[in-house]
């Protein structure tokens, strides 16, 4: 691993201000960000990563390499659910296990945000279909939850998660972090270039201010929801320790089959490695009520998000540099 872009980033002020979010809520200090004002951050963060990329996807010529990102984004996320699934449920329920597996085949849009600010500082770029790539990826990993929940629970179970699907499917389609990434980019892609330039001020100058805000409430929140599943012991721990690090790895090796660009295999390696812990708890209230959310939210939250901004960054962009 490269020791110095390591030390880079963890001393990156957008991450030391998720450790003090961390170290704010361990001291009970009475800093609090306003609900409002986070869900505002949130949705100028996917505005903004969405309308960059479409403006890049218009500056770009259609290829044959867009059309196979898309297509080993939706290969990845159906294949993770289904090998974890059989991992998790030897130790955990059908619904839980059906539900830890979707978090981990979608995708975190936040650690997205904050992977595109790390090519940044390698003075790196991406293509805008990766945007597109992220936004397709949420679907198919809670569909594919749901499906195995549905093969292996009891037949009652199982009536109730089948009348379920199609709103899971709709709510999965529809949810407001993926219409509004997807939105963004589409008006990206159609926008005038000059009127577009008249907003760049606000869709890139100011980015990593609001990123480090709004990663300080989520130290807070990791912090907050930590404790929540140590009663279930180390598997889960190593579980959201180790998968995702592995599912990065592999992507990253793997992804030279569909793009040669360093940004783009980057981007790959990191929603591999990535958990979902806002569409699929969403999802899962529908899909599967049985399912405990102090159990895969804290998982994606508290262990895996950490694990990806400290440690994975580095590690992941090492190895598409090195392969």
């Amino acid at each position: 691993m490269d020791f110095p872009l390591l030390i880079a980033n963890l001393t990156n002020p957008t991450l030391l201000f998720f450790v003090l979010g961390i170290v704010a809520t361990a001291v009970r200090s009475d800093l609090e960000i306003p609900p409002p004002t986070v869900k505002f951050i949130s949705l100028y963060l996917l505005f903004s990563i969405g309308f960059k990329g479409g403006q890049e996807l218009a500056h770009s010529t259609f290829s044959s390499e867009i059309l196979y990102s898309l297509g080993f984004g939706l290969l990845i996320a159906s294949l993770i659910p289904l090998y974890t699934f059989f991992i998790l449920k030897r130790r955990l329920s059908i619904s839980d296990s059906g539900a830890i597996a979707a978090a981990y085949g979608s995708v975190s849009a936040v650690t997205f945000v904050s992977a595109v600010s790390f090519l940044e500082t390698q003075q790196l770029t991406f293509g805008g279909h990766m945007v597109a790539v992220m936004a397709l990826m949420e679907s198919p990993a809670i569909i594919m939850g749901v499906i195995l929940m549905m093969r292996h629970e009891a037949p009652a179970a199982n009536d109730n998660a089948q009348t379920s699907l199609r709103s899971v499917v709709q709510h999965s389609f529809t949810n407001g972090s993926v219409l509004m990434v997807l939105g963004s980019l589409v008006i990206g892609l159609v926008a005038d270039t000059k009127q577009a330039d008249g907003i760049k001020p606000f869709t890139t100058d100011i980015f990593k201010g609001f990123l480090a805000i709004f990663l300080l409430e989520m130290g807070m929140v990791t912090a907050r929801r930590f404790s929540a599943f140590t009663r279930y012991g180390w598997f889960v721990t190593l579980f959201a320790v180790l998968i995702p690090v592995l599912n990065g790895c592999l992507v990253a090796a793997a992804s030279h089959l569909v793009t040669e660009s360093i940004g783009n295999r980057f981007i790959f390696a990191i929603l591999g490695a990535s958990a979902s812990y806002i569409a699929v708890p969403a999802a899962m209230r529908l899909a599967a009520p049985k399912a405990d959310p102090g159990l895969y939210i804290p998982m994606a939250l508290g262990v895996t998000f950490p694990i990806n901004i400290t440690v994975g960054m580095p590690l992941y962009f090492a190895i598409v540099q090195h392969s």
